[in-house]
């Protein structure tokens, strides 16, 4: 398999509190799910893409995330103090990163089917493109709210805010790092650049071949592990 042609984020920084007492004593990232850590799901994910440089950043019980990561070959940004967001997470972390596009993957979901990040990568398009989000359409995502995230037109263009939004983001994506490096907050969201992007016409999205399911809450966990069981046996 050829080299993935991007460095990757794995967003691991966050308290989890829609978890409730699940991340009372560890991370989101190292509840299990199947018998194994949630991160360490997405760390396959990487790995069977091909992915050459991961960075992870942490926050909330940032050692136990190390401690689990050592030795795994990834990066830590590390973000002391305060957690930055994602918008502000990726651009601390982008001294990491290199130059150039990066691809981006949450740590709280399980994707099944082709690979997403493979997905990804066939269909960037740099010269029109400064982000490409993978979707599902609403009805298609397990354990996920009542509402869409982004309407997707015919060319693949993202809208959103005028309600009828019938595609969900699905916690991976590529985006160029010029409006994220360009922010002067040290804290923000990605929704922020995402906004600007869509404005400019340049944020677009692809569909999943597969499927994916919400492991930001506890009802994600018996889901997803029914999904992944599904997925090996048939």
């Amino acid at each position: 398999m050829s080299a993935y042609p991007f460095p990757l984020m794995l967003f691991a920084a966050g308290f989890g509190t829609r978890m409730g007492a699940l991340t009372a004593d560890r991370p989101k990232p190292l509840i299990p799910v199947a018998g194994r850590a949630l991160i360490d799901h997405a760390l396959d994910v990487a790995q069977a893409a091909g992915v050459g440089r991961i960075v992870v950043n942490t926050h909330y019980r940032a050692e136990q995330m190390a401690a689990h990561l050592a030795g795994r070959g990834v990066t830590i940004s590390h973000e002391a103090g305060r957690i930055l967001e994602t918008g502000g997470g990726l651009k601390a972390a982008l001294p990491l990163l290199g130059e150039g596009p990066v691809a981006v993957l949450n740590s709280d979901g399980i994707w099944t089917g082709p690979n997403p990040l493979r997905t990804l990568a066939a269909a960037w398009d740099g010269s029109r493109m400064e982000a490409l989000l993978l979707l599902l359409p609403l009805d298609r995502a397990r354990a996920h709210g009542p509402k869409g995230d982004f309407r997707l037109d015919a060319s693949g263009r993202l809208s959103r805010g005028q309600g009828g939004e019938d595609h969900v983001y699905i916690g991976a994506q590529i985006l160029k790092p010029d409006r994220i490096s360009a922010m002067p907050d040290e804290v923000f969201s990605l929704n922020r650049p995402w906004d600007a992007m869509i404005a400019a016409g340049t944020a677009y999205g692809v569909l999943h071949p597969g499927d994916w399911c919400d492991v930001g809450h506890p009802a994600g966990i018996a889901e997803a592990e029914a999904l992944l069981h599904s997925a090996r046996h048939g």
